[in-house]
């Protein structure tokens, strides 16, 4: 079993890194937000899932072991494989997933493009109880500012992101802004869009 690759990166694509470990390359399929991130020539360390099948070897891999355990309990729900998995996981955060899963609400997976309503009532059903929603961790971001946080990520869902990388950029840019940012839509909006960058909006879409 592959549980790890650490090597560097040999090419990406929007759903797809290929990473170089001690002169092998290996073809790795990974959420959105990990192959946008990804630079070719630089260190990745990815945690994998490798999936068996009898005609294909396929390695799956995600940035932290809370991504890999998520994938893990996605392809135990009824009608999930793990393209559909990996869907999910590049558009929605783990905290994302096991609040929608707390709160019995299907309508976050239903948005993930390959899953249906009846699989995303069965992901809410057969992965309660297994996941738990994660208290945030304190932040720079004053409590005020948490909702023009949301307004942008919103907007950033709508220019066509994912909800798992307009969540993200838009706490990461938040974080880093002048407290005026903070209280202006529209700046912190133009402030993320510039961490963003086209070509990455363009890959982060669809």
């Amino acid at each position: 079993m592959i549980s790890s690759l650490h090597g560097t990166v040999l090419h990406t694509t929007p759903d797809q890194v290929i990473i170089d470990v001690g002169g092998v390359g290996f073809s790795v399929a990974v959420p959105s937000d990990v192959a946008h991130t990804a630079a070719v020539g630089e260190k990745l360390l990815l945690h994998t899932s490798l999936i068996v099948r009898e005609d294909a070897l396929s390695l799956f891999g995600f940035a932290d072991r809370g991504e890999l355990e998520i994938f893990t309990l996605l392809l135990s729900v009824t009608g999930v494989g793990p393209k559909s998995a990996l869907g999910v996981l590049s558009h929605l955060t783990v905290d994302q997933i096991a609040e929608a899963v707390t709160a019995e609400d299907d309508a976050p997976f239903r948005r993930v493009s390959g899953i249906g309503p009846k699989t995303a009532k069965l992901i809410v059903v057969q992965l309660a109880g297994k996941v738990h929603a994660v208290a945030p961790a304190p932040t720079a971001v004053a409590a005020g500012s948490a909702d023009i946080v949301s307004q942008v990520a919103a907007a950033l869902v709508g220019l066509g992101w994912s909800e798992k990388v307009a969540a993200e950029a838009a706490a990461q840019t938040a974080a880093d802004a002048t407290e005026a940012e903070r209280t202006s839509v529209a700046s912190l909006l133009r402030r993320t869009l510039a961490l963003l960058g086209p070509a990455q909006g363009g890959a982060a879409r669809g």
